[in-house]
Order: structure tokens, then C-alpha cells, then sequence
């Protein structure tokens, strides 16, 4: 079992910047491909950003490339979502994911999730 916990939201105006952490402990894997996920108000949840291992490829959803960026460090078990130029259209519940099977841009594959956390932009 893997348990994920993200920290790192608030609340922030348009422009400025957040990095969200998500610490993993349990039976943690460094193979496992991480992703983050958002769910934004009244809307479904959708892929933001994912990163494989074993060499760290990333990938990003077209509305957050150039301005969002994802990292791992295994040795802290702990992935990060550094988030510039936010919009109001960030605004969301931030959840983080683990997948065995490595990284994905489908929610179905991610095995384990955090609680998530919220972030606000304000305009």
C-alpha cells in the first residue's frame, strides 16, 4: 500500500506562483510513474502533468506547458508541481497519483491517490 499526501496549496492571484508537494510513504516503488491530476469546480477531473522513471521523462497537459513544471526527488519519496503564471483557470483541487506501471496521462492507471489540495487564483 502506498499513501500520498500533497501540501502546498492556498490561495493566490493570477500571475503568481505555487509549488505543490506530494510526500509518499507505504510501500513506495522509485519505478512508479507519479502524475498530478486537478479537478476543477463542476468539472470532471483531468490530467495536468506526469514523470517516469527511470528516466524522469515528462509530460504535460497543453494547457499547462511552459508555465507548470513537474520533478521527483527519491530520495524524499517526494514529487513537486511547481506552478507559474497561474490563471484563474488553475483554480482547483490538486491530486497527486502513483502508477506502477509507470507514467500516464490516464487516471485509470494511477493505482494510488492523495487527498488533494485546493488551489485558488484570484483574477
Amino acid at each position: 500500500q502506498v499513501q500520498l499526501v500533497e501540501s502546498g496549496g492556498g490561495l493566490v492571484q493570477a500571475g503568481g506562483s505555487l509549488r505543490l508537494s506530494c510526500a509518499a510513504s507505504g510501500r513506495t516503488e522509485s519505478s512508479y510513474g507519479m502524475g498530478w491530476f486537478r479537478q476543477p469546480p463542476g468539472k470532471e477531473r483531468e490530467f495536468v502533468a506526469t514523470i517516469s522513471m527511470p528516466g524522469g521523462s515528462t509530460y504535460y497537459a497543453n494547457s499547462v506547458r511552459g508555465r507548470f513544471s513537474i520533478s521527483r526527488d527519491n530520495a524524499k519519496n517526494t514529487v513537486y508541481l511547481q506552478m507559474n503564471s497561474l490563471k484563474p483557470e488553475d483554480t482547483a483541487v490538486y491530486y497527486c497519483a502513483a502508477a506502477p506501471s509507470g507514467g500516464s496521462v490516464y487516471s485509470y492507471n494511477y493505482y494510488y491517490w492523495g487527498q488533494g489540495t485546493q488551489v485558488t487564483v484570484s483574477s
